[in-house]
């Protein structure tokens, strides 16, 4: 998850998605993922408070700044080159188990009322973003 002042998404030269101030989540699933995992992430992205107060420290949420999250899909994250210099992806969900909870979890933000935009599951994706901070954390569920 990254803070981002404008992210976005291109396919084929095609604009998919933007945001102004917020959050790029890069999301992957992996294998034994499920619907306990939805909730967990969809809870801890609408409820990070990671955008400065008027002190400066981190004590904003999305809501708080009026932000919005570009939700992206993206397996590699589970690309494993602990053996040899070609990745593995063995540790990643299948990819109709990935789309379907990347769904599930673009349905938990919005019931959390987050505002979204989506990057397209299985398209080769252009991401644009400015980090602001930078902040970039690492979310894992339990």
């Amino acid at each position: 998850m990254q803070r981002v002042t404008r992210a976005s998404v291109t396919v084929a030269g095609t604009p998919v998605a933007s945001i102004g101030r917020g959050l790029l989540a890069l999301v992957a699933a992996g294998r034994g993922d499920g619907p306990t995992d939805v909730t967990w992430t969809a809870s801890k992205l609408a409820r990070l408070r990671v955008f400065g107060d008027d002190r400066g420290r981190m004590a904003r949420s999305l809501a708080d700044v009026d932000g919005s999250l570009l939700l992206v899909p993206q397996f590699t994250l589970f690309g494993d080159v602990s053996r040899g210099s070609r990745p593995s992806f063995d540790g990643a969900a299948p990819a109709e188990v990935g789309a379907g909870l990347l769904d599930d979890l673009a349905a938990e933000l919005e019931r959390l009322g987050v505002p979204l935009q989506r990057g397209r599951f299985g398209a080769d994706m252009q991401v644009e973003l400015v980090n602001d901070g930078p902040v970039t954390i690492l979310l894992e569920s339990p």
